[in-house]
């Protein structure tokens, strides 16, 4: 039986508790414990379980690599985080996989400098759907330059800023970020469209967020998959990439099979 990959996941708002739900009930990994900045003072443990709840203050990461150590960190927290345990991560050779939208150019820098010692991955959206949502739009924009493109976001009313992930969309499909609309409507938890506009045809690529567990069944699946990578950093985009053109050889495999056999 395949060894349990463990995990431990930093961040416990409302992405990092549902994020948790998914880890905590997946057999193929062994959530060991859940950190975030600040601890509320008696112990802790992650409903219907008995994974603690870890406050940095009193048990910074290198202490808490060496009492417990894990496989994988999964990080749903702040920009800052990764300064903090970065180097740790990378003497221990510990892989990474970050959701944070909002890192600057040189937290991005710093995290592929860390791709050298370990395996990492940075996505500001880690939901399967949206990732191939983009992988999608790529190829049709490589199919069709010509044509007008919009991207639509929506995401809950108290969300400040434009969404991370619309703007990696405008990113790939090398559009301005004036092509971004938002809007802040009620509880959606995310959507996101890109629409192509063609003279006589519209095509619309959408991804809606029905729960936060999607970003939980995001990052299993990239934990998976890391795990049979080698050292370097990696974006969802090449995840989804490597399995498409896994898929497309085994498809081209001559059948040798004979009538008859």
């Amino acid at each position: 039986m395949q060894q349990k990959l463990r995990v431990g996941l930093v961040g416990y708002g409302k992405a990092g508790s549902a994020v948790a739900n998914v880890l905590s009930s997946d057999a193929r990994f062994e959530l060991r414990w859940i950190a975030r900045r600040t601890s509320s003072g008696n112990p802790q443990t992650h409903p219907g379980t008995d994974i603690p709840i870890i406050g940095l203050e009193s048990c910074p990461f290198a202490a808490l690599f060496e009492s417990d150590p894990v496989d994988a960190l999964v990080d749903f927290s702040s920009p800052e985080s990764i300064r903090l345990y970065g180097e740790e991560i990378r003497r221990r050779g510990i892989i990474l996989i970050s959701a944070i939208s909002a890192y600057t150019e040189d937290d991005l820098n710093y995290a592929r400098s860390l791709g050298g010692d370990t395996r990492v991955l940075c996505s500001p959206n880690i939901t399967l759907g949206i990732n191939f949502l983009i992988v999608a739009a790529k190829l049709l924009r490589k199919i069709a330059p010509f044509a007008d493109i919009e991207i639509l976001e929506q995401h809950f009313k108290d969300k400040p800023e434009v969404s991370g992930t619309a703007r990696k969309i405008a990113e790939t499909l090398e559009v301005n970020g004036e092509r971004i609309t938002s809007l802040r409507l009620g509880g959606i938890v995310g959507h996101h469209e890109v629409i192509f506009g063609f003279p006589h045809q519209t095509v619309r690529l959408t991804h809606e967020s029905i729960r936060r567990e999607a970003f939980g069944t995001g990052a299993a699946f990239a934990l998976t998959q890391l795990a049979d990578c080698k050292n370097g950093f990696y974006t969802f985009d090449d995840l989804l990439l490597n399995l498409m053109r896994s898929e497309l050889l085994e498809t081209a495999k001559p059948d040798n099979t004979q009538d008859g056999e």
